[in-house]
């Protein structure tokens, strides 16, 4: 069994609106989510209340909260949808009981553990390893779609500036 056919064997569509919650922090969430249509967010709120955006999420991605679903832990951050979203909603543990009597599918799950793994790498070198003007720049290459579809304000959050430091890295990328 492949991890698509999972996800129809065993799936629940849901539906959101728009700045509607998937999950929050502290939540205790037990399922994967393949999203369907849409685009959300995924982000860390501080004590203080300041939002940090880890990734955005687009059709053909599956997340969820794996200290949740694997170590029985409340959620370490809260995903939203930035625009009404179709998703598939998979409990772990049927994804857990499957791969326990389906090698073929065990090997999709440790493929796909494998490049989120790598996805997460990645974006943990940007951020530090990489100047704000570069991950502005890389952002542009690789999704140029997102400066369309996200306010400024949640560019800024996943890139690690202020509005007014993207501000200024873009009129400097628009003058290079």
């Amino acid at each position: 069994m492949t991890f698509n056919e999972l996800i129809q064997l065993e799936g629940l569509v849901v539906e959101k609106a728009k700045t509607e919650p998937v999950f929050r922090q502290g939540d205790n969430n037990q399922s994967l989510y393949f999203l369907q249509s849409g685009l959300l967010k995924a982000y860390y709120t501080c004590v203080d209340g300041k939002e940090f955006i880890k990734s955005f999420v687009m059709p053909g991605d599956t997340i969820g909260s794996l200290t949740s679903v694997h170590a029985k832990e409340r959620c370490s951050f809260s995903l939203m949808c930035l625009e009404p979203s179709s998703l598939i909603e998979i409990p772990f543990v049927k994804i857990r009981e499957h791969c326990a009597k389906d090698p073929e599918l065990a090997q999709h799950m440790i493929e796909f553990l494998l490049q989120f793994s790598m996805k997460k790498e990645k974006r943990e070198f940007q951020l530090l390893c990489l100047s704000a003007k570069d991950r502005y720049t890389l952002l542009l290459e690789e999704s140029p779609q997102l400066l369309q579809q996200v306010t400024q304000n949640d560019l800024a959050r996943y890139l690690g500036v202020t509005p007014v430091g993207l501000s200024r890295i873009k009129n400097r990328v628009l003058k290079a």
